[in-house]
Formats: structure tokens, sequence, C-alpha cells
């Protein structure tokens, strides 16, 4: 109806004034937002017969930035300054593309220490992990500090020292808990700790951040963070030394770009936030992009890698020496396959079916 239809009133609909109540830029709007826009990437780059980040890569910069909303955040990076940054790009943009085509972009595993493995279990899992070639090693902690001391001290003996080992502690502590917990962990030289208090709290992780410094412990966070302005003021507060985006969180490729060129102005590495249901195969595209035609360093940077559900999607990751390899599909590398849809579509597919059927039972 007219009193509904924003097209036609020329002013918001009532409908519109609610969607704000639940965002706006934020929360299941915005993640609604995000799938739809990155759908739209995945079409665009398949009409081109292109892969995404190939896209992006030989896309104009105007044109580039003509996808990014500015606002809210030119009082960091303006139009221009984002235009001056992808102009110092193109010196050597060729010479990085055939770098990653031949050498692909360096990631870390999360597979080898999660939190309730056995001590066997890790050091199996941190021993083939090495034999694979594996460099970089992620740990959970959090839980318990003596348990987090005795685990990290079995997985630094078993990758040895020269080897690069973050922790992750999902946001688990307060303020002070956080600096006083990895005073006692700094002993097993982590690059950094990754969301150590509630990723809500810009102030708290620059607290964090000023107090492990003398450690020579960085700050990682970003895979909760709504939207570009809460990275804005998490780089403006210089509350992390390394920046996670995550291309389902933020409202797609789009406002992937923003944060981007925003830790390319601060100069903080992008180490992206990946795992979870095709993370992986989506966020690939976005820290190629950014090693080519943005940030030209592969100084402290590498792409999180999870060795999970990859089987469900027609173009799944392709991992050569802990490293990830272009892809070459054209598209975002989002399609998954017909039967796993179909098996896990609500509440028809098999798998529902059962789970639905257990819990009537």
């Amino acid at each position: 109806t007219r009193e509904t239809d924003s097209r036609a009133t020329g002013s918001p609909s009532r409908w519109e004034k609610a969607l704000k109540w639940i965002g706006p830029e934020k929360g299941v709007v915005h993640l609604a937002t995000a799938a739809v826009l990155n759908a739209v990437w995945d079409l665009w780059a398949k009409q081109e017969g292109k892969p995404l980040w190939k896209l992006l890569v030989d896309m104009d910069p105007r044109t580039l930035l003509s996808c990014i909303d500015f606002r809210y955040i030119t009082d960091v990076l303006t139009e221009e300054e984002a235009f001056e940054i992808l102009q110092k790009g193109q010196v050597g943009k060729k010479e990085r593309e055939e770098q990653m085509l031949v050498q692909g972009y360096p990631a870390y595993t999360t597979s080898c220490a999660w939190l309730g493995y056995s001590d066997d279990t890790l050091k199996q899992l941190c021993t083939e992990a090495l034999k694979d070639g594996w460099t970089r090693f992620k740990v959970k902690v959090g839980a318990d500090l003596q348990d987090d001391i005795r685990r990290c001290r079995l997985i630094r003996n078993t990758i040895g020292p020269e080897k690069t080992l973050m922790m992750d502690a999902n946001q688990r502590w307060d303020v002070p808990e956080a600096v006083e917990w990895m005073s006692k962990l700094a002993e097993f030289k982590p690059l950094w700790i990754e969301e150590p208090t509630s990723p809500d709290d810009i102030l708290g992780h620059a607290a964090i951040s000023k107090a492990l410094v003398p450690l020579g412990i960085g700050v990682a966070t970003g895979e909760q963070c709504h939207n570009r302005v809460i990275f804005k003021q998490l780089l403006q507060a210089k509350a992390l030394q390394f920046l996670q985006i995550d291309s389902c969180r933020l409202g797609s490729v789009n406002e992937n770009l923003s944060v981007l060129l925003m830790a390319k102005k601060f100069e903080i590495p992008v180490c992206p936030h990946a795992g979870g249901v095709g993370l992986c195969e989506l966020v690939q595209h976005l820290i190629i992009f950014d090693f080519i035609s943005v940030s030209a360093s592969l100084t402290n940077r590498m792409c999180e890698y999870v060795d999970h559900l990859h089987e469900h999607f027609k173009y799944p990751v392709v991992i050569e020496k802990a490293s990830y390899m272009p892809p070459k599909d054209a598209g975002y590398s989002t399609e998954m396959k017909e039967d796993s849809v179909k098996k896990h579509q609500y509440p028809d597919g098999e798998v529902w079916k059962k789970l639905l059927a257990a819990r009537g039972n």
C-alpha cells in the first residue's frame, strides 16, 4: 500500500522505521543484508567470468570506491584518501598478483588446539600439522589458567620456539583479568591475544592493548564487530594490533572494502576471521585482493583456516603449503552443493527431520 511503500511516499515507511529498532547496521538486519549483497557480488563476478578477488583487482579505483559507503567514517578516511591508497596500490600490482598465483596467501590453523582436546590429541594434531607445513597455530584459552599454562607449554614444546603461536579467549575476561591472565601466558611468546574481553568494549581493548605492549603481545579482534564505525573507533583508540574482518558479519564486500582501506591508512595488518560454514571460501577473496591492491604487504599477515565443512561447497578452498591458493572459478565461492542444501533445508531436509523426530521422542 502507499502507506507502507517508501517509493510511493518518498519517505521511510513505518516498516523501515521499525527495522531500525533492531539495527541500524547491526544484528539480524545487517547479517541478512550481507547475505543478499554477497550473493549479488557472486552473480556480478560470475557475469564477468572472474573469481571475486580478480573482479576487485581489475576494477577501476573510482568504480571500486562507488561501491563503498563513506558515511560516518570521513573523519578517518575520505573518498579522496581512499582513492590515493588505491592509486598507490597500482604500483607493483601485477607482480603481487603473480606472487599470489604461485605462492598463495599465508594461513594459520585453528583446528589443532580447541578447548577440551586431550593432551595426546593436542600433540598429535600439532605434529601432523607441522608435517603438512603449518607454521602458524592458534590455541583457545581462558577457561582455567593452570590448564592454559599446561596446554600452551605442551603446544609450544611441540611446535618449537620459531613457529608462530596465537591465543584466542573468545571474550572470556574482564579487562584487568585479561591483563593479569596474559602476563602469566607471556612466556609462551604469543603473537596476539584474540577477543580478550567483550567485543563491544573499545576502550577495554585499548587498555588491554596498552598494558600488553611491554610483553610483546598484540590484541586482535573483529569477528563480532558490527560495522565499519566500530572498526573505525578500534583503530582510532589504538585498541588492536591485528584487525580481523569477517566476510558475513559486516555488510558484505562493500563494507569490508571500507575497513580494508581504513586499516591500510592506520598501517594495521588485516588477519581475517574464518572457519564456520563457508567463511574460508568467502574471506580468501577479500584478503587476496587486499594484498594485491591495498596493503601490498604480508608482514604479520595471515588468514585463519579451519578444516571444517568444506565438502558442502562446489568450489571449496584450496590449501597448499599452508597457504590459500587464489580461487580460479568465477564467483565468490559461495555456491553450495544441491545435495547438501536439500539435506539441511528446514524443516523438510533429511537432517532436520531426524533432529525433529529425536526431539519429539
